[in-house]
């Protein structure tokens, strides 16, 4: 991602002239090169995965995946969202799809929580700073997250609070199931590569212009917060370990913005700096998984009230990771 990095760094101190080393400048940098990222990898991740449904018999995946024990398809979507390397924002694209093939919103939600919280990156980069035992339980812990939360979602039946757009490709899903299973064979007829790109060009129009405006006020937030918020404050008074240091640290993290990659370099500045294990955990997590940016997204595509059941999942779930990685850090060090 140097491409991004080198545009921000031309526009903000050649283009604009802002002197390097300064609040602002890192703020526009950080503005500049996230939004350009997230936008090249919303048009290029919606675009594919719309080529994609266009050419492969999504139905049948989808029933391989509703066929399946419901536990099987969540450990699935959230096996698949491991190893997927998405940021929280370019993860909703694949959302969509997911939604508009009918697959269970659980199964969904499952991939996107786990996302951004693991790729093959950000673990190598924990092995490196944190070892084998801390890097396994937290692809566990990740993982879980998602299980869970996808079971929690699909046992109240979320798909009642999707917005109208995204509920209404939710039913076209299930029906266009139901003709398949009584069909016993798909019969859609494969579309020409001209046929395809016009639908994935079609679908890349008809998205991004739902979401661009909420990107750029979402990456602004996280951005005039991580150029202003002063060095070495979250160290300074979240450093001591106290129970309630974690919670805090999750909601300082939630209006930041990174992703899994990005945000090691930070953990290991926090721990460094006399941060807890745990703590640093829980902060990092929010940042990755339940930034500003994302909700704000997501918004386009649930409700108020799917949007607060899953901040609250969310909040709990980075709490009580950063409890427990607190008290067995001194047992693996």
């Amino acid at each position: 991602m140097h491409l991004f990095s080198d545009l921000a760094t031309w526009i903000t101190f050649g283009l604009l002239g802002i002197p390097p080393e300064t609040k602002l400048a890192d703020a526009i940098h950080f503005f500049i090169e996230d939004t350009t990222k997230i936008f090249a990898l919303l048009i290029l991740m919606i675009y594919v995965i719309a080529l994609v449904r266009a050419s492969l018999n999504v139905e049948r995946v989808r029933d391989y995946l509703a066929g399946k024990n419901r536990f099987v398809g969540y450990f699935l979507g959230a096996s698949f969202g491991a190893v997927t390397p998405f940021c929280s924002c370019s993860s909703i694209p694949v959302f969509l799809g997911f939604t508009s093939a009918g697959i269970p919103v659980g199964i969904t939600m499952a991939f996107l929580i786990t996302s951004p919280l693991i790729n093959e990156v950000a673990i190598l980069l924990l092995v490196s700073l944190l070892g084998w035992k801390f890097t396994m339980i937290y692809v566990g812990v990740g993982m879980s997250v998602g299980i869970l939360a996808g079971a929690f979602l699909d046992a109240v039946r979320a798909e009642r609070w999707l917005q109208s757009f995204a509920a209404k490709a939710f039913e076209r899903g299930k029906i266009q199931a139901a003709v398949s299973n009584n069909q016993q064979e798909a019969s859609a007829p494969l579309m020409t590569l001209s046929e395809r790109h016009q639908f994935a060009k079609s679908e890349t129009k008809a998205i991004f212009s739902r979401v661009w405006k909420w990107v750029i006020i979402g990456v602004g937030l996280g951005a005039a917060l991580h150029g202003f918020v002063p060095d070495g404050w979250i160290e300074t008074h979240l450093g001591d370990g106290q129970w309630w240091s974690v919670p805090v640290a999750v909601l300082i993290g939630i209006p930041l913005y990174s992703n899994a990659t990005g945000v090691i370099p930070i953990m290991e500045s926090l721990i460094i700096n006399g941060l807890p294990i745990g703590t640093t955990l829980a902060f990092c997590m929010a940042t990755v998984a339940a930034s500003f940016p994302e909700f704000i997204l997501l918004k386009q595509v649930m409700q108020w009230r799917l949007l607060a059941i899953v901040f609250t999942i969310l909040l709990m779930s980075f709490t009580l990771i950063g409890w427990v990685f607190n008290a067995i850090a001194p047992m693996l060090a």
